[in-house]
């Protein structure tokens, strides 16, 4: 500010002291000199401003690259602050206690299987991004655009390519096969109460099974509990604690990400020729996870925030989440790179359940679970 008002002095000297006399016809002229100086004026303004800070509240999972960020707030001169706060639900119910003076500008990280319950807590507000023409119409679950698909990522069982060659087993085609004991004491999954993809999981096998008749989800996991499955309370362990493609574990199956394998190909130490790992993808066999982005409500940075939203949907941010994050951009014109497009297996039909039926139920089968698996 001091710049600006230095050269406004500036300004109005040279105007009053160094300009030549003004013809009468000409008062309402401005000197070229004025002119000049009024626009160094205005961009010394612009270059003093500080920048506008936008914060963005996120489950501990959320990675982007530094540079990506960067170009934005060079662009808008802003400044991003992250605010990671747990896992998904953690998070979320975070955001919704603090509705009233709100934690952050935008929240990333609401899924399908949360859906329903931020949606209720009118946290979010309405916002028809014009990039939404470019994100795959499925994954748009909200139509009052509260809530924007950012990604996808589907939760598959992933087994080891090499263990089942050298044990003469091949992979199941369906889920009902993995109770099956051929397949006893090799299976490894998360605990649909403490996890994610445990969740998500359990979700597929709702969608397969159903909750009422001859044969429900909770028959299916009543048999998987009698086939040895082991549950941890979390991906990690079970992902590099049991499973034998990552770890010495004694599992070649576990519940994962269709993303897994490319992961597992990229960070191979020594380098490989393709993928260990690969994941069993046939119609109902994974469950598909969309994560999406919203505004909150009361936010006094609402233009910005849109204009961020609007980044997130890009084809440079939705270029770099594949291998920061390692699920799926929504954009469909974003390019995945070539780990993705070898190893990654996109299921053609994965499992889905109503976000409203997965709000309305999801304390009641976790319970039931619970009663079944760990009793």
């Amino acid at each position: 500010m001091k710049k600006v008002l230095l050269l406004l002095t500036v300004l109005f000297l040279m105007v009053a002291c160094g300009g030549q006399a003004v013809a009468p016809e000409d008062e309402m002229a401005v000197p070229e000199t004025a002119v000049a100086t009024a626009e160094i004026v205005e961009e010394a303004a612009v270059e003093s401003a500080e920048p506008t800070e936008l914060i963005l509240m996120s489950h501990d999972s959320f990675a982007i690259s530094e540079e990506v960020l960067l170009a934005f707030e060079a662009e808008h001169n802003a400044k991003i602050t992250l605010l990671p706060s747990g896992d998904t639900g953690a998070a979320l119910n975070q955001a919704i206690l603090a509705k009233d003076n709100p934690l952050a500008d935008l929240f990333f990280g609401v899924d399908n299987t949360f859906l329903g319950r931020a949606l209720d807590a009118d946290i979010f507000e309405a916002y028809e991004s014009p990039l939404l023409a470019e994100i795959d119409d499925a994954l748009e679950q909200d139509g009052t655009h509260a809530l924007l698909p950012v990604d996808y990522g589907d939760v598959c069982i992933n087994y080891d390519k090499a263990w089942l060659a050298e044990n003469g087993l091949d992979a199941p085609t369906s889920l009902r096969e993995l109770a099956d004991p051929t397949y006893a004491g090799l299976l490894v999954v998360e605990n649909p109460a403490l996890s994610s993809p445990g969740l998500a999981f359990m979700l597929a096998t709702v969608s397969e099974f159903g909750t009422d008749g001859e044969y429900t989800f909770l028959d299916f996991w009543a048999d998987l509990r009698a086939n040895d499955v082991l549950v941890t309370n979390g991906w990690e362990d079970a992902y590099y604690g049991h499973f034998s493609v990552a770890s010495e574990g004694e599992r070649p199956f576990v519940v994962s990400y269709a993303s897994s394998p490319p992961a597992e190909f990229i960070y191979a130490d020594p380098p490989v020729a393709e993928s260990p790992s690969a994941s069993l993808v046939a119609p109902g066999m994974c469950f598909r996870q969309v994560e999406f982005v919203g505004i909150l409500k009361g936010t006094e940075q609402r233009e910005l925030a849109e204009i961020f939203v609007d980044y997130m949907l890009s084809q440079p941010f939705q270029e770099d989440i594949p291998l920061n994050m390692f699920v799926f951009p929504a954009n469909q014109n974003a390019e995945l790179p070539q780990a993705f497009t070898e190893w990654a297996q996109i299921p053609a039909e994965p499992a889905s359940v109503d976000p409203e039926e997965i709000d309305a139920h999801r304390d009641e089968w976790l319970e039931a679970w619970t009663e079944i698996v760990l009793r």
